[in-house]
C-alpha cells in the first residue's frame, strides 16, 4: 500500500496539530472554540456559511508558521514541503511591514491546484532570518550569527532523503511514509536542549524573532492556525474563557459587505519553561515567550486592482486614526470600508476587483435570446453563476502585526543604514524552486473557468 502526497500532507497537518496541542494547551482550546463557532454559524446561515469552502474543509484547515536562519535551511524546508505537494507562493518582506524589529523575509508553502486545496489546504508560512541586513546586525554580530547557524543541523539526512523520494514519486510506501511523518513532526517539536542564555539575550536585544531563530540549535512550529467562520465571535468567546488575546483583529474590518482577503488574531505568546545554560555552564530553569495560537477567517481573493484599493483604504484608516486618536480604530475602518469598498459580490465582479470561478447556470434563459459576452453581464442576467475564489495567502502587514503583538519588546534597528535587498527572484534562487506569484495562480483559475463558460455557451470569447 502506498500513501499519496495529499494523504501525507493531511496526516502531517493532523499530527502537527496534535503535537502542538500537547505542547501548548491553549491551542487546543482555540481549536475547540473555533469548531463551536463554525457549527453555530452553519446552523444560523445554512448553505451561505459554506460559500467560501465546505464546513469539512474549514474545520480541517490549518496553517502553520516556522522560522529558519539560512538559505540552506530554507532549501531543506522546501524539500520537506515538496514531499507534501506544497509549493512556495508569494514573497513577504516583514522587515518593511513592521514598526518594530522583525528581520525576516518569508514565503508560504501550500498546494496550488484547486483539487489539492479542496483535499487539504495546509499552508506553512516560512520566515528566514536576514543576518546580512546592517540595520539589525553589525559586522561582528553578523559573523557570529552566521557561524552559529552554519554549525547546526535542523533536519536529519534520512528525513530529507525520504522527502526527495516522496516528491519524485508523488507517494511513499506505507512504512516509509510512517517514518517520514515521524521524523518531520519531530523536527518541529520544541527542543529540550538547554539554550545558551547569554547568546539568546544578545540576539533578543536586537529582536525577539532573531533570538527565536538564531538563538537556539533547532527550529519549532511557531504557531498553528485554525480557520473560523466568525472571528469576532471567536475573539469574544476566547476572552470569556480567560485566554489573553492580542489587542486587535488584523486585516479588513468586520462589516456588512463581502469578506475579502484575510482576518487574523491570536492569543498572546505564553511564557514556557526552558532550560537555560549560563556562562559558567550551569543549567538553570527559565522561561521564553515565543509561541502563540493564531486563528484566521478567510475571504475572497482580490485582483491586483482590488489589492491596490485595499492598501489605499488601509492608508486612509491610518490617517483617520492619526487625526482622531481617541476614536475606535475598528469603527473608523468600518466607516472607510462602507464608503469605498464594493458592498456586493456583483459589484466586485463588475469592477474587476476580486477573483471568481464561473459556471453556466442550469436555469439560464432558454427563450432563444443570445447571451452577452461580458462576464459581469452574464452573471447579472442569470446565464452564469459566480463562485468566489478563497484567498489562500497572507498579508505582510497583518503577519507583522501578529508578530509584533506577541513580542515582549520593540527590539532595535538602525535606519541610518540601508537595508539589504531581498525579493522573490532572490528567494527563488535560495530555495532552488520558483516562488510563484499568487495573483497569477488566481487569475489562471478564473480564466480556465471563463474559457469553459465560453465553450459551453458557444461564445467567441467571454470577457472578464
Amino acid at each position: 500500500m502506498t500513501i499519496s502526497q495529499w494523504q501525507l500532507r493531511a496526516a502531517f497537518a493532523a499530527r502537527l496539530s496534535d503535537m502542538y496541542g500537547r505542547e501548548v494547551p491553549a491551542y487546543t482550546t482555540l481549536v475547540d472554540v473555533s469548531r463551536e463557532v463554525n457549527e453555530d454559524v452553519l446552523r444560523a446561515q445554512g448553505a451561505d456559511a459554506e460559500r467560501l469552502g465546505s464546513i469539512g474543509r474549514v474545520t480541517a484547515e490549518r496553517h502553520g508558521a516556522i522560522r529558519v536562519g539560512t538559505p540552506r535551511e530554507l532549501h531543506q524546508v522546501a524539500r520537506i514541503f515538496g514531499a507534501l505537494g506544497m509549493h512556495p507562493v508569494g514573497f513577504y518582506d516583514l522587515r518593511e511591514a513592521a514598526a518594530s524589529a522583525v528581520p525576516v523575509v518569508s514565503t508560504a508553502f501550500r498546494p496550488i491546484d484547486g483539487e489539492e486545496l479542496a483535499r487539504n489546504p495546509f499552508r506553512v508560512f516560512t520566515s528566514m532570518l536576514t543576518p546580512a541586513d546592517p540595520r539589525f546586525f553589525d559586522a561582528d554580530l553578523r559573523s557570529r550569527l552566521e557561524a552559529f547557524l552554519a554549525d547546526r543541523e535542523l533536519f536529519p539526512p534520512e528525513l530529507l532523503a525520504l522527502a526527495d523520494r516522496a516528491e519524485a514519486e508523488r507517494e511513499l510506501p506505507e512504512e516509509d511514509a510512517e517514518r517520514f511523518l515521524h521524523l518531520a513532526v519531530r523536527a518541529f517539536e520544541l527542543s529540550t536542549e538547554p539554550v545558551d542564555k547569554a547568546w539568546y539575550e544578545t540576539l533578543e536585544r536586537i529582536s525577539a524573532v532573531a533570538a527565536d531563530i538564531g538563538g537556539v540549535r533547532s527550529t519549532h512550529i511557531n504557531h498553528l492556525t485554525p480557520r473560523v467562520l466568525d472571528i469576532d465571535e471567536l475573539y469574544r468567546r476566547m476572552t470569556e474563557r480567560g485566554i489573553e488575546m492580542i489587542d486587535t483583529i488584523q486585516g479588513p474590518p468586520a462589516w456588512k459587505g463581502p469578506d475579502v482577503l484575510l482576518r487574523q488574531t491570536s492569543f498572546r505568546a505564553l511564557a514556557e519553561p526552558r532550560a537555560l545554560r549560563t556562562p559558567d555552564g550551569t543549567v538553570v530553569s527559565g522561561a521564553l515567550r515565543v509561541r502563540f495560537g493564531e486563528v484566521e477567517a478567510r475571504g475572497i481573493a482580490l485582483t491586483r486592482e482590488g489589492r491596490t484599493l485595499y492598501d489605499r483604504l488601509l492608508a486612509l484608516v491610518d490617517r483617520q486614526a492619526a487625526l482622531h486618536p481617541e476614536a475606535d480604530r475598528s469603527d473608523l475602518a468600518r466607516t472607510v470600508w462602507e464608503q469605498h469598498m464594493p458592498g456586493t459580490e456583483q459589484e466586485l465582479i463588475a469592477r474587476g476587483l476580486a477573483y471568481f470561478t464561473y459556471r453556466v447556470a442550469p436555469d439560464r434563459p432558454r427563450d432563444g435570446s443570445l447571451p452577452p459576452t461580458g462576464i459581469a453581464d452574464l452573471v447579472e442576467q442569470g446565464w452564469v453563476r459566480a463562485e468566489p475564489i478563497v484567498y489562500e495567502d497572507f498579508l505582510p502587514r497583518s503577519a507583522a502585526g501578529i508578530f509584533q503583538s506577541n513580542l515582549s519588546g520593540e527590539g532595535s534597528r538602525n535606519n541610518d543604514h540601508e537595508g539589504t535587498a531581498y525579493d522573490a527572484e532572490w528567494l527563488s534562487g535560495a530555495i532552488g524552486r520558483e516562488v510563484l506569484d499568487p495573483f497569477a495562480l488566481y487569475e489562471q483559475q478564473q480564466n480556465r473557468s471563463i474559457a469553459q463558460v465560453a465553450r459551453e455557451l458557444e461564445l467567441d470569447g467571454a470577457r472578464g
